[in-house]
């Protein structure tokens, strides 16, 4: 089940994929709803629509580059998709034999083969605080 279970790999469903996320997102965002969203958008013209749709509401829209070497991202897929993919099973994905634009002017870069999961967290956080948005304290 889910909001995007139609979907597959091909250049049309990622970008379907990334509009139906902007706009829950955008959904969240309008009501207050501090919304970090995690997924592999490959092409920067559907990141920089997912901003507009934030951005002529007037909502904070910031775009963080999760950089990592494929070799690092392969040793961490525990589906083996990217096994799939370079056995020729999966076709379209990202990095294999599908391209993936690098952002290039994200307002965060972050390099999780460098630092900890934490301190990612921390440079997000610190990033939201420069902008003047504070998460919610944990329970």
């Amino acid at each position: 089940f889910g909001l995007n279970r139609d979907l597959g790999f091909s250049e049309a469903d990622r970008k379907e994929n990334i509009r139906r996320i902007a706009e829950v997102s955008k959904l969240f965002t309008d009501c207050g709803v501090l919304t970090i969203c995690s997924f592999i958008s490959p092409y920067r013209s559907d990141r920089d629509s997912a901003r507009e749709v934030f951005t002529k509401e007037g909502l904070p829209f910031f775009e963080v580059f999760v950089d990592v070497p494929i070799e690092v991202a392969e040793s961490r897929d525990p589906k083996g998709l990217y096994k799939k993919a370079r056995d020729g099973k999966l076709k379209g994905f990202t990095g294999i034999d599908a391209p993936y634009e690098a952002p290039l002017k994200p307002e965060l870069t972050v390099k999780t083969h460098e630092h900890s999961p934490e301190e990612c967290v921390e440079q997000i956080v610190a990033m939201l605080a420069k902008h003047g948005i504070k998460p919610p304290e944990r329970a």
